[in-house]
């Protein structure tokens, strides 16, 4: 089963159960693969539906931060509620120690890496890893192991 068929399969299971927060965050992320799919005209594939429901995930969590600055808890929940829905589409989430072991390989295996050149390396790692953590642990991880090399 597809990860679309998967997403519209769950969307009927909610509104059976008539979840309100598990039915809209879904509701949401249709729409925004809707979206991509008639910006690019064709049917997508998983992978590019996992990047929207990461970007989903993204969204949601900056939201959240400007939430709480404003002091608004009850929509802080709700868009916890809803990204704790939708992060079970995602692929098991690597570990620290995983993504240090996958920088480490990285800066071995390629030239450009050994020279410390941190473009290289975050595009290499982010290859790699495919929506299996989110870029900005990626980053920090990637800055701390160049950090503790030099």
């Amino acid at each position: 089963m597809s990860l679309k068929e998967q997403i519209m399969n769950d969307l009927k299971h909610y509104m059976k159960e008539k979840n309100e927060a598990a039915l809209n965050a879904i509701r949401l992320l249709r729409a925004d693969i809707k979206n991509a799919e008639i910006d690019k005209r064709k049917e997508l594939s998983d992978e590019e539906v996992l990047q929207i429901i990461s970007s989903s995930i993204k969204k949601r969590k900056e939201s959240i931060e400007m939430y709480k600055k404003g002091s608004r808890q009850d929509l802080v929940v709700k868009e916890t509620e809803e990204i704790k829905v939708i992060e079970k589409y995602l692929p098991v989430q690597l570990s620290d120690e995983e993504i240090r072991i996958l920088i480490r390989e990285t800066i071995d295996e390629e030239e450009e890496a050994k020279k410390k050149n941190f473009g290289v390396i975050m595009k290499k790692v982010i290859g790699k890893i495919k929506n299996r953590a989110e870029g900005s642990k990626v980053n920090r991880l990637v800055k701390e192991i160049i950090d503790g090399i030099k």
